[in-house]
């Protein structure tokens, strides 16, 4: 069956922005209305993050998913409600992963997360392969990359019972995601990133000073200028350049070895699809790229089982069910 039959857009709605924010404005309001239990991990070096996880009755019997969240988000991005709100009606356990700094993680290690720190899910996938014995990933924008990351360049460190994973816009090559927001059309994306990421920097500085200077992130008008002068010094890559070359994904995509999707929209504004187009002829056999007409950046705004009208957690739970 093709894929592309479920996914109807309004006309209206047709088009990268729109896609892209109409999902932004129809998810904002989403929360997750059941019980959680934060799952503290340790991911080594003095690392800590915390999983929101939700379980089933019982858990062990179920299969179990990790949501890894993008730039600026956190377990409380519309996106994994949505998604994982989904997955809990059909029967998964789902874990909404915080990434180092973020959210419910930031108390417990308030340092930077950056596009490259696979380990870090690798981590939280291990964590959860103890408790259950099938496990899945689902990672949006950044996290996409991370998830997609993990599957390829540290294949060798997960653990057995991962089955699958899903990755909705992906930033296969960072640099080309990162000039994609230079551009004039991209100002209101690159303003909404540049003030979270100034935001976050604040919170970490007044938690750890003598890790962070204060002041820093005054003046960054783009989000290659904040990881200039700060995600790539702190991470321990030599500039900005270095820093996205070192950590796309798209280069280690033959070496995935669980089945894995990858779900692209064509007019997505922040990711140009030939910077995605071009790693997929090269990856092999177990990955699958699906690429619609129209979705926006994590939008895919249409009728939808997931609340917030997301075609694209519909997508990812038909194909995770399946290998589940």
């Amino acid at each position: 069956m093709d894929y592309r039959v479920g996914f109807r857009p309004p006309q209206f709605l047709a088009g990268g922005h729109r896609q892209t924010l109409a999902g932004f404005l129809m998810r904002r309001r989403l929360r997750w209305p059941f019980p959680f239990e934060d799952v503290v991990i340790d991911a080594g070096e003095g690392v800590r993050l915390v999983a929101r996880a939700t379980w089933q009755e019982r858990p062990a019997e179920r299969p179990s998913l990790v949501l890894v969240h993008g730039l600026g988000g956190s377990s409380e991005s519309s996106y994994a409600v949505s998604a994982g709100r989904l997955a809990f009606s059909l029967g998964w356990n789902v874990l909404r992963m915080n990434m180092r700094g973020s959210g419910a993680s930031e108390p417990l290690c308030p340092l930077l997360y950056n596009a490259g720190l696979d380990t870090d899910v690798v981590a939280v996938v291990s964590a959860v392969a103890e408790r259950t014995p099938r496990v899945a990933l689902l990672g949006f924008s950044l996290g996409a990359n991370l998830a997609a990351l993990a599957a390829a360049r540290s294949a060798s460190r997960l653990p057995a019972g991962l089955i699958g994973v899903v990755v909705v816009s992906p930033p296969l090559d960072l640099a080309a995601g990162v000039a994609a927001l230079e551009r004039r059309g991209n100002r209101l994306y690159q303003r909404y990133y540049v003030r979270q990421l100034q935001r976050d920097y604040r919170a970490r500085q007044q938690r750890r000073p003598d890790l962070f200077a204060p002041g820093r992130e005054r003046g960054v008008r783009t989000v290659r200028e904040f990881d200039e002068k700060i995600t790539a010094p702190h991470g321990g890559f030599r500039d900005a350049d270095d820093y996205y070359t070192r950590s796309s994904s798209g280069p280690w995509l033959a070496r995935v070895e669980q089945p894995t999707l990858v779900l692209s929209a064509a007019d997505d504004p922040m990711i140009p699809i030939d910077s995605v187009m071009r790693f997929l002829p090269s990856a092999n056999g177990r990955v699958r790229h699906e690429v619609l007409s129209t979705g926006g950046h994590v939008g895919f705004v249409a009728r939808s089982r997931a609340p917030g009208f997301f075609w694209a957690a519909d997508r990812a739970l038909a194909f995770l069910n399946e290998l589940a």
